[in-house]
């Protein structure tokens, strides 16, 4: 049961522990300083990059398993049209060139454009990158980028806990259930350690 030694700990115990696992990760380590040279609006690295850095971590598991791609999230309400933020995805795949996987980076500010088509349901319109974790179908996340100051800020609407106990929650917000069930199924085959709470 070692690697739930985390589980239980307080916000800022829990806050320390995994930006000192992420931070020792080459992989996010990497996508973290090639996303601050791009300088984009209210960037974040977001997600499974993370909790499942923690989790390799935790589990004895090499960098990158079980790791589809990398999120990157940016926020710029200044032109919502599909051409800029197409400029902006060519842009950083010659930055991102030499990382492992895959990055796939969405502005904010148009999701509520084209998730209907995509998704079959409204979204809200996001107000920063930040608001848009408050959406997403599980609770199991967080989001890191660095600050002005060059210090690794955390994003954590629903704290850190679920990630530390390995367990996938529900956030009923949206009707996300197929989402989360998905999410779900994946983490379990990949990390036996995971529970998965029913929608």
């Amino acid at each position: 049961m070692d690697h739930l030694r985390y589980s239980g700990f307080s916000f800022e115990a829990q806050r320390e522990a995994l930006l000192a696992i992420v931070s020792a990760d080459p992989l996010v380590r990497d996508a973290l300083a090639q996303a601050r040279s791009l300088d984009l609006p209210d960037w974040l690295v977001v997600s499974g990059a993370l909790y499942n850095s923690v989790w390799n971590h935790l589990t004895g598991k090499p960098s990158g398993y079980g790791i589809k791609d990398v999120d990157l999230f940016y926020f710029d309400d200044s032109d919502l049209s599909y051409e800029a933020e197409d400029g902006v995805i060519a842009r950083t795949a010659t930055v991102f060139a030499g990382l492992p996987l895959p990055v796939e980076v969405r502005n904010q500010a148009r999701v509520h454009l084209w998730y209907p088509q995509k998704f079959g349901r409204p979204c809200p319109r996001y107000t920063s990158s930040s608001h848009a974790l408050r959406f997403f179908a599980s609770r199991t996340h967080a989001a890191i980028r660095y600050d002005a100051d060059g210090q690794l800020e955390l994003v954590a609407p629903f704290g850190l806990d679920d990630i530390f106990s390995f367990r996938i929650t529900p956030n009923r917000v949206m009707d996300n259930q197929q989402t989360h069930e998905a999410k779900g199924r994946r983490a379990k085959d990949t990390w036996p350690e995971i529970s998965v709470v029913p929608w």
